[in-house]
């Protein structure tokens, strides 16, 4: 599975779009990061509410980003295709969110693990779905 993965990465049909859509995710997970800390370190937000927050503001910069970019090809051009592009992107990675959020909680609770790490495997467990998903049904009918 993992080599037919990278294989798909190198040289697949999809391979530009999945390495674009991994690039902006490792972006984005820098700066979900970032936030997430910060909310927690200066803003004293417990860290399960500062990873959801994190999350949602991180959801809407992806999207504009894999709009634009890594979905160029059947991109949302209108309000009403953008529209309804963020509702799905929304519910997919809302989906995604306790996927996330839930190897965070047992990483920090079970395993002692900094919630910073945690979170940085979360987005990893759940980046495969969200690709699948996202590339599947949010960009599917648009053009």
């Amino acid at each position: 599975m993992l080599r037919r993965f990278l294989r798909a990465v190198l040289i697949g049909p999809e391979a530009p779009q999945l390495r674009r859509f991994f690039l902006v995710g490792l972006v984005a997970a820098g700066f979900q990061t970032g936030l997430l800390g910060a909310l927690v370190e200066w803003g004293n937000v417990q860290y399960l509410l500062a990873a959801i927050v994190s999350i949602e503001i991180t959801i809407i910069l992806q999207y504009g980003v894999n709009n634009r970019w890594t979905f160029h090809t059947s991109s949302h051009q209108n309000w009403r295709e953008r529209a309804r592009g963020l509702l799905r992107t929304n519910v997919v990675r809302g989906t995604a969110i306790p996927i996330q959020v839930g190897v965070l909680y047992a990483l920090v609770s079970a395993a002692a693990i900094p919630y910073l790490v945690a979170n940085g495997v979360g987005i990893v467990v759940s980046g495969i779905y969200r690709y699948v998903l996202d590339s599947r049904w949010t960009w599917q009918t648009a053009g």
